[in-house]
């Protein structure tokens, strides 16, 4: 070291004096070795995190985490950004109420310069696996979430590294959201069967719930419950009839709840597809529908206009499109505050009520 003069020298010399290091920036490198692999196998979580195997991928984002590891938005980093890119993380993406809900989204990106990626959800590790990794990659610039539940931790995460984030179904206070209410929803069933002379009442719902997805049919439930109740009616367990929302499924159990010589006069579904089930019991037992058996369905389903399907519709397109909004909202104004959007539900009275 060059030093202008001895009493300089002495003083930078002196055990008196520390020299403080500057703080250097956890690297790529740093995290691999810290992990015990390859800078490659880092970029792999990172990028295609499904195709690393759980005990590698956790080891590299445990480096990540414990170091404080981000990212530099790189030349390939600002490339995607200039992509547009908006990520949908989805459980059942097949099934028709969550397509409906993707073709909202769609919809409305459609006219924009943003390309929709739809990340496929089965396991509680695949979920928190993107949660780490998304926001890291810099690879997208907003994410919708649906029907999913994760912690406050992930929440947290998802702002510090500033992901735009929407959620629907599934409110939580430092994101926005889209949702209905469920509890509500199961009230309004109770009140429209009851307003129609119906005392003798069931429901068919599903019992399955995902450890990683929210279950608003449970309380659609609880509101179907409340409501009889304060009419001083009594829902039975035997008058319950829980199975896979499928309308295969339920048809079949339900030749067995429907040949009951104390079968309930009136039926609300959980969903739309166990309602078609219903139905289709119904026909195959020589039941008149809305004569013999009533039969209410919830969610709108485009389906359910085909067959006359009494139902409270929760407008699933346009929580698609209303998510979608927010969130591009945000991404061109950061300083927006976050929004909590409450959609309201609709009778839609066809033929079987």
């Amino acid at each position: 070291m060059y030093y202008e003069s001895a009493s300089m020298k002495g003083l930078f010399e002196s055990p008196n004096i520390r020299k403080v290091m500057p703080k250097t920036t956890p690297t790529i490198y740093a995290v691999a070795a810290k992990a015990g692999v390859s800078i490659s196998t880092v970029s792999r979580v990172l990028n295609t995190p499904g195709k690393v195997n759980e005990e590698t991928r956790n080891a590299v984002l445990s480096a990540i985490e414990e170091l404080g590891f981000v990212p530099k938005a790189d030349a390939r980093a600002r490339a995607m950004r200039g992509t547009h890119r908006i990520g949908v993380l989805s459980p059942f993406f097949t099934a028709p109420s969550f397509v409906q809900r993707l073709r909202g989204v769609s919809d409305f990106l459609r006219p924009t310069n943003y390309e929709l990626v739809v990340y496929t959800i089965d396991s509680v590790q695949r979920l928190n696996t993107y949660l780490e990794t998304l926001p890291l990659t810099h690879n997208l610039d907003g994410l919708i979430v649906l029907s999913l539940k994760f912690d406050d931790y992930y929440a947290r995460r998802l702002v510090e590294l500033g992901l735009e984030t929407v959620l629907v179904e599934y409110p939580h206070s430092v994101l926005s959201s889209v949702e209905i209410d469920d509890i509500a929803g199961g009230k309004m069933a109770a009140e429209y069967l009851l307003s129609k002379g119906h005392t003798h009442l069931g429901y068919t719902g599903d019992s399955d719930e995902p450890e990683y997805s929210v279950h608003p049919i449970s309380l659609r439930l609880v509101g179907f419950r409340q409501r009889l109740a304060a009419a001083g009616i009594q829902l039975r367990d035997e008058d319950i009839l829980l199975n896979a929302i499928d309308v295969e499924e339920t048809r079949r159990h339900a030749l067995t709840y429907l040949t009951r010589s104390d079968r309930p006069t009136a039926v609300f579904a959980g969903t739309d597809l166990q309602a078609l089930g219903l139905l289709r019991a119904a026909r195959d037992l020589g039941l008149r529908v809305p004569q013999d058996l009533a039969i209410l369905g919830f969610d709108g389903l485009d389906v359910s206009d085909y067959v006359g399907l009494t139902t409270l519709g929760q407008h699933l397109e346009e929580s698609g499109r209303v998510a979608a909004e927010i969130l591009l909202s945000r991404i061109n104004n950061e300083n927006r505050s976050v929004m909590h959007v409450k959609l309201p539900l609709t009778l839609i009275e066809r033929e079987t009520v």
